[in-house]
């Protein structure tokens, strides 16, 4: 290659190099260039959880063998029945039935959903319902629900009879209380506790004792339209009261379901927390074992009453959220009635003691708590009741021994409490012999209140039922069987960025209504 040749060589590669170079800096100098891709930026995640705060861990997950309010909040999640109750009238409306008729007075005809599957896969037929039914009336827990039927009869494999002997007005309610469980497991002796099969909008998962227990939504739940919205809850034990409230405010949890009543008004201030308040059925009550002495003494129960500041135990236990309560039923319901009941009167305190066999005596006992509410309740209590020569102990203890302390009737004293939907289930609950050894937390055997309630139980017009339970109520007002504190407020406490969220007077919940605001 002769020389003139490579210098033409060399100036053609300089001038493209230049070309280059003025290429690329004229890209970085703001001019045109062809962007490198990027990563797209991720869309924000809708919660598919919900953490809830409970301050006691519940004695069972069992249908049937309780009378704890906890293992009813987790009973809702997993089982259905053929009613269940409104949760702004409290009226029983239907679930798993899907029709049904009163044929005469005492005989009805239920029909079931078609096509209704339990947790194991299984399909509910008519044999469940009987077999449940029959089940549930076996354990003591339930006998206020479970005893008003003669004779129950498969009539196909989705109809159902049920003839109550007599009349009777509650067929509905009671039948809001019978969780449905399949057959085949009664039949083996499955551990519902361990187990618990319903055919619910939510399938227990996990229970790691002292922490947490775990539910996820159902997908073959037979109520498409209602079914869980949200796909996992998690719920955890959280005994102090303070230390739930922290967790909610630092996002730990999204939900207490028994605020502590001193951070209330602090809750309320933070736009980040909704505050739910509802009027409850709830009577909260000093229960005395009246089967032990000194409590066996009407003077003594209605010295204790009437030496008690009630609104003193408001405030202090409940941060002023609650009612004096004086009736010994629910002023809600009706049958309702203050007749006979004693305000706080120190004075007629000491006149009552004065009338009782143990006028002059210093008096010893304990009296058993179970959480912060009852426990400064109690100090409350323990303080006024040196007055009248009485020296009260408070022994707390957890919440499923705590229930098998008091419904076996091996304690003193005890602050306890009592929901339910209706007068009826209220009464039978804690005043029918029948309950002794259940919800009859004083123990208390008293024939005429037996016949009383059984006579309102047959009573279909409202008005007659009324009557009954107005003059059973001034019968237990009279002997003063519980102590009466306060008519509790339902509240609950929630991140505020959770909707779709309601409770009922009694304490009900639909947690597969609930969901998370997207916005």
């Amino acid at each position: 290659m002769n020389k003139k040749l490579i210098a033409l060589l060399l100036a053609a590669l300089t001038a493209i190099a230049l070309f280059t170079a003025c290429a690329s800096a004229s890209a970085t100098d703001g001019q045109p260039k062809e962007e490198e891709p990027t990563e797209a930026t991720p869309a924000a995640e809708t919660r598919d959880d919900l953490i809830i705060a409970i301050e006691s861990e519940p004695p069972t997950l069992h249908p049937f063998d309780h009378k704890a309010v906890t293992a009813g909040y987790m009973n809702a999640l997993t089982y259905n029945c053929l009613f269940k109750l409104d949760l702004d009238t409290l009226e029983p409306i239907p679930d798993l039935c899907e029709s049904w008729e009163q044929l005469t007075d005492s005989l009805w005809r239920f029909t079931i959903k078609s096509g209704v599957k339990f947790h194991d896969g299984t399909t509910m037929t008519s044999d469940d319902v009987l077999a449940s039914m029959e089940y549930a009336r076996t354990f003591t827990t339930t006998a206020d629900y479970t005893s008003f039927w003669t004779a129950i009869n498969k009539i196909d494999d989705r109809t159902i009879e049920i003839d109550t002997g007599t009349p009777y007005a509650l067929t509905l309610n009671n039948l809001s209380s019978i969780k449905i469980v399949p057959k085949a497991l009664i039949d083996e002796e499955n551990d519902f506790n361990r187990n618990p099969i319903g055919s619910g909008p939510y399938r227990f998962t996990d229970y790691v004792l002292g922490d947490k227990i775990e539910f996820e939504a159902f997908e073959d739940y037979f109520d498409s339209e209602n079914a869980a919205k949200i796909r996992k809850l998690i719920w955890r034990v959280i005994p102090e009261g303070s230390s739930r409230t922290i967790a909610l405010e630092a996002g730990e949890i999204d939900m207490i379901i028994e605020p502590d009543a001193n951070d209330i008004s602090r809750m309320e201030e933070n736009d980040a927390i909704t505050v739910l308040k509802q009027g409850g059925t709830r009577v909260n009550f000093l229960t005395v074992n009246t089967e032990k002495a000194p409590f066996d003494d009407i003077n003594v129960r209605k010295a204790i009453n009437a030496a008690i500041d009630k609104q003193a135990v408001i405030e202090v236990a409940m941060g002023g959220e609650g009612e004096i309560a004086l009736s010994q039923t629910p002023m809600v319901f009706e049958g309702a009635s203050d007749k006979d009941c004693d305000a706080f009167d120190m004075d007629l305190a000491k006149q009552y003691m004065a009338r009782s066999a143990h006028s002059g005596e210093t008096i010893s006992f304990s009296c058993y708590v179970f959480n912060d509410s009852a426990r400064r309740a109690a100090e409350v209590i323990q303080a006024s009741l040196l007055e009248l020569n009485m020296e009260m102990s408070i022994e707390s203890l957890d919440y499923a021994t705590y229930l098998t302390q008091v419904f076996a009737g091996d304690y003193e004293m005890a602050v306890s409490g009592y929901t339910s939907g209706t007068m009826y289930n209220f009464l039978y609950g804690i005043f029918h012999s029948d309950s002794i050894n259940a919800a009859n937390m004083a123990r208390y055997n008293d024939p005429e209140i037996d016949r009383l309630i059984e006579l309102g139980r047959t009573q279909t017009n409202d008005a007659e039922r009324g009557e009954t339970f107005t003059q059973l109520t001034d019968y237990i007002n009279a002997r003063t069987i519980y102590i009466p504190l306060y008519q509790g407020t339902v509240i609950r406490a929630h991140s505020a960025a959770l909707q779709g969220f309601r409770v009922s007077a009694a304490g009900g919940m639909r947690f597969e209504e609930v969901y998370w605001n997207e916005n």
